[in-house]
């Protein structure tokens, strides 16, 4: 085994714990603690908890290692590994009682910063359905004992694309211009409400491509290197590492496509 192995059996372990925590609180019913940048971004206690569970069970298993949480921010920043974590991405999916929500765990090297990490290993888990998507730098992308591919070729019919929609309604007119400007080489579009699941999504040839404005680091760390491990191309346009901006998956002709569509 790699160490890229080794960090994944961590994040896959503590992935499904943390999974199975989410799920028996939705069960229990969702109190929101919170709001964050716009009033449509919540956070639930149970985002808290999740976090504090996931932190907790990293933090012993190694202790020297960085951390980047959604709701709690970075911790040790001098640390050779840092864990980038979401706890539950698609919040708002969460709180409606809607499936499409996940625990997203992976760890990078090098300064905890998306512009210039290196993604070792990555966890996509999803409670309702119980898949989880897993990847190590080198050793490819896997859902159970299928190792993951990206769809090479949309066909004739056009992509079918996933996309999403940021929080702050200042953002949804150039939003909507994007799909204008996508729609001529789509078979359709899926909006799905958790980044960390469309980009899993691609890496299974569920979608054929995804982007998005507005991610934040969490939001793409372990999705991100799925799709990569699958063979395909993760950015941001034009160019660079995918981030705020934007972040586009695709096979390698599509990425180009969908890039030269959505460049501002």
């Amino acid at each position: 085994m790699t160490p890229a192995d080794d960090l994944l059996d961590i994040a896959t372990e503590i992935a499904r714990e943390a999974g199975a925590l989410a799920h028996r609180r939705r069960a229990e019913g969702v109190t929101i603690a919170a709001t964050k940048s716009a009033l449509a971004d919540i956070v639930t206690d149970a985002d808290r908890e999740v976090e504090d569970l996931i932190r907790a069970r990293l933090s012993a298993a190694r202790p020297a290692d960085g951390f980047l949480g959604e709701e709690s921010g970075a911790g040790q920043r001098e640390a050779e590994i840092t864990w980038v974590v979401d706890p539950i991405d698609g919040t708002v999916n969460y709180a409606y009682g809607q499936p499409a929500y996940a625990v997203s765990i992976a760890a990078v090297a090098g300064d905890p910063d998306p512009e210039s990490w290196t993604a070792l290993a990555g966890v996509v888990y999803c409670p309702p359905t119980g898949e989880l998507f897993r990847a190590a730098r080198g050793s490819g992308a896997w859902l159970g004992d299928r190792r993951l591919q990206v769809n090479a070729d949309a066909g004739p019919a056009g992509a079918l694309i996933g996309t999403g929609f940021g929080y702050d309604p200042a953002t949804h007119e150039g939003t909507l211009d994007q799909i204008r400007r996508v729609m001529p080489i789509a078979r359709d579009l899926r909006r799905g409400g958790a980044a960390s699941l469309d980009l899993a999504s691609v890496a299974a040839g569920r979608l054929d491509a995804y982007y998005e404005r507005g991610l934040q680091p969490w939001d793409h760390a372990a999705g991100a290197l799925l799709v990569r491990e699958a063979g395909g191309v993760v950015s941001g346009s034009p160019g660079g590492r995918p981030g705020r901006r934007m972040t586009i998956a695709a096979a390698p002709g599509l990425f180009e496509r969908l890039s030269a569509l959505l460049d501002d």
